[in-house]
């Protein structure tokens, strides 16, 4: 068994339990938490976009790891293409710290963040931060060492 099949696993299975809890979880909470407190209840449209909007460079991000686990496995780890995808997974990290720090913000203005959210936003941000650091400092490396074996093969 290939080294890598474990991190393909783990992104075909994180894959799944963000469209399964997107899917069939956060709409019955959404409908549930809009009975209990029906001053909110027009939060209910928005709050669910702009989660779901925020799934789209989530997965964007998974496509990029898994490209990147590809070139692992074909021995390519140390090239352009995996420096572009550890650009591309940094890119789509902050732009789901951007619009979650966004969301969060809007419902500050509206008076609607509750604690419990709140909480679980910033976990969501936080998590993110760390894949987009780790992502950025993997790039830095990848680039030093690619700029080390073109000085290399131009050294006879």
């Amino acid at each position: 068994m290939r080294k890598t099949a474990f991190l393909k696993l783990a992104i075909l299975i994180l894959g799944m339990v963000i469209v399964l809890g997107g899917v069939l979880w956060l709409p019955n909470i959404a409908n549930e938490l809009a009975a209990m407190d029906p001053n909110y209840a027009y939060l209910k449209l928005p709050l669910l976009t702009g989660i779901y909007v925020t799934a789209i460079p989530f997965f964007l991000a998974l496509y990029q790891s898994w490209k990147l686990v590809l070139y692992i496995e074909r021995e390519c780890a140390f090239s352009e293409k995996s420096v572009q995808s550890l650009n591309r997974i940094k890119k789509y990290a902050l732009s789901i710290v951007l619009l979650y720090v966004a969301g969060m913000l809007t419902l500050l203005t509206q008076n609607a963040l509750h604690p419990g959210i709140a909480l679980l936003g910033i976990a969501i941000v936080f998590a993110t931060l760390v894949i987009l650091f780790f992502a950025a400092v993997l790039q830095k490396l990848l680039t030093s060492a690619l700029n080390f074996q073109m000085e290399n093969d131009l050294t006879i």
